[in-house]
Parts: C-alpha cells; structure tokens; sequence
C-alpha cells in the first residue's frame, strides 16, 4: 500500500475521463437549477406576500414579470422584444422623474 493516494481519471481512456467529466458537470448544473428554482420561489413568495406601496414597487414587479415573459419563445419576437425594452427605459425614466 501506498501513502500517496492514486488518482485513478489519470488510469483510464479519454473517452471514460471525458464521460465522468460530463457526468459531473450534469450533476453541477442540476444543483444550480434547482437552487435557482428555489430563489425564484421565494422571490415571488415575497412579490406575492404584500401589494406594492408605490408605483416603483409595482414597476419592480412588473420588470421581474418582463423579464419572465422576454425570456420565453414568445417574448423573443423583435417587436415584442422592442417594447419591452421600450417599457423599462419608461420606467427607468418616470422612477427619476418622480425622484427630483
């Protein structure tokens, strides 16, 4: 027996190195996905618990719900895109407005 642990990925083929690599990866993302599953949640538990109390908070929600809706196949239409785009530089412009 040895002191010095073996590393056994250094024994094998290419191919099984790349396939455990892969299957690691897989692992690594499905973790992330399904912790950033659960941030979403919970964010939404959170824009769901009270209404807004002004107008920035209910332009907030409304920024998080664009964003949902840009990132589906349906909100990936140039025009649909435009707009949304559009409708956050106006609530970007209104919050300064209202704040001077």
């Amino acid at each position: 027996m040895t002191e010095k642990p073996v590393e056994l990925d250094a024994h094998r083929g290419m191919a099984a190195q790349k396939a455990t690599d892969l299957r690691r990866l897989l692992s690594e993302v499905a973790a992330n996905e399904l912790a950033l599953r659960t941030r979403q949640q919970e964010l939404e538990d959170q824009l769901l618990a009270l209404p807004a109390h002004s107008w920035e908070e209910a332009a907030e929600k409304a920024r998080y719900l664009l964003s949902l809706f840009a990132s589906s196949s349906a909100g990936q239409d140039p025009r649909r895109k435009m707009l949304i785009a559009r409708v956050l530089e106006d609530f970007a412009r209104l919050s300064t407005l209202q704040k001077d």
